[in-house]
């Protein structure tokens, strides 16, 4: 059965911070906040648009939803729960903060039927943290996510790696605790500069620079491969592309690209290839073939075929084959040169 999102969003209702990265209403598109009738409305017009049945979760987006009164918390939730309870959806997002999550808050939650709760991280680094105006620690996250892994509700981390202070061993850092927390899924964000925020300040005035977007595109791959390597899903790198994003003057600097989370898979891919090549396996440079699964046949490419392209070139191999087979299975490649087979998936990466 296929999972649909309602999303419905609260740009920067119940931030207490201005975190130097955030400009939510360029993020999301909604100037407004939104009210419990529209929240109903826009559940009944999805619901009702749908001609099959389907897995549904009305998620809320863009503030910090548990800083809200808990009145106005209860009143927004209150179409969600009421449409949960009758069954019309199975699930209930929201989106807040590590230090505003406490028990009062979680009961609260669920009562109410929330079932997933995602916290904005960012970092797991406290220097970090403080460069980024966050307003909490990272013992504040350990304590939110030990909280919410007592209860029934699924907890997500989110993560924007490439932020002010950040550094290899930085991220590192950030990586190995996070595994420790053990959540049940990710989101990663590299740090773009939007304009009117205090970091597209900093930006103007030369005292950051953000990561390139090749450096942007192995950062997330080294997180995207740790974390899946440990059983955690990732469920999306790179900012969601909207008109308001790509509307030039937007973004003023840094890795924003419409397929990031694409440009990243294809990069896992061609460490894989590459991984391979460098065995020196003989006949490798005479005839390579590539057979793998048809639903990675642009990510084994890359973006404008540049994995193979630059396989071809890096490698000096003659000529490269691509055989999209459904027996293949998915992150995995069946190789082919001297009259052997050899297969690799990304488990098998040991480099970035």
């Amino acid at each position: 059965m296929k999972h649909y999102i309602i999303p419905i969003f609260i740009p920067h209702l119940g931030c207490r911070h201005q975190c130097i990265f955030c400009n939510q209403q360029s993020i999301t598109g909604r100037p407004t906040p939104v009210t419990a009738r529209q929240v109903r409305t826009m559940i009944a017009d999805r619901l009702a648009a749908f001609k099959q049945k389907r897995q549904v979760e009305v998620a809320f987006y863009g503030g910090s939803f548990t800083a809200l009164p808990e009145a106005m918390q209860n009143e927004l939730l209150a179409p969600a729960t009421e449409a949960r309870l009758q069954g019309h959806i199975q699930g209930i997002r929201l989106s807040t903060r590590p230090d505003c999550i406490n028990e009062p808050i979680v009961n609260n939650l669920l009562e109410r039927g929330v079932t997933v709760v995602e916290l904005g991280v960012q970092s797991l680094d406290d220097t970090v943290l403080a460069a980024a105006a966050r307003g909490h620690d990272c013992k504040s996250v350990a304590q939110a996510v030990t909280l919410l892994k007592k209860t029934s509700l699924r907890c997500g981390l989110q993560f924007m790696p490439g932020l002010p202070g950040e550094d290899w061993l930085s991220l590192l850092k950030t990586v190995q605790r996070a595994l420790a927390l053990s959540p049940d899924f990710v989101r990663i964000y590299p740090a773009v500069v939007i304009q009117g925020t205090p970091l597209a300040g900093l930006y103007q005035r030369g005292a950051y620079q953000p990561l390139s977007l090749p450096q942007a595109t192995v950062r997330s791959a080294y997180m995207k491969l740790a974390f899946e390597r440990r059983g955690i899903a990732v469920i999306r790198v790179g900012l969601q592309a909207s008109a308001e994003l790509d509307r030039e003057g937007t973004v003023l600097a840094g890795p924003y690209h419409p397929a990031f989370g694409e440009l990243v898979d294809a990069h896992i891919f061609y460490l894989m290839l590459a991984g391979f090549v460098e065995q020196g396996i003989a006949g490798c440079q005479e005839h390579l073939l590539i057979r793998h699964h048809p639903q990675d046949c642009s990510k084994v490419r890359g973006h404008y075929n540049n994995n193979i392209a630059g396989l071809q070139q890096a490698y000096n191999i003659a000529k490269i084959t691509l055989q999209a087979e459904a027996l293949v299975p998915r992150a995995t490649l069946l190789f082919t040169c001297g009259g052997q087979d050899y297969l690799l998936n990304k488990n098998m990466i040991n480099s970035i």
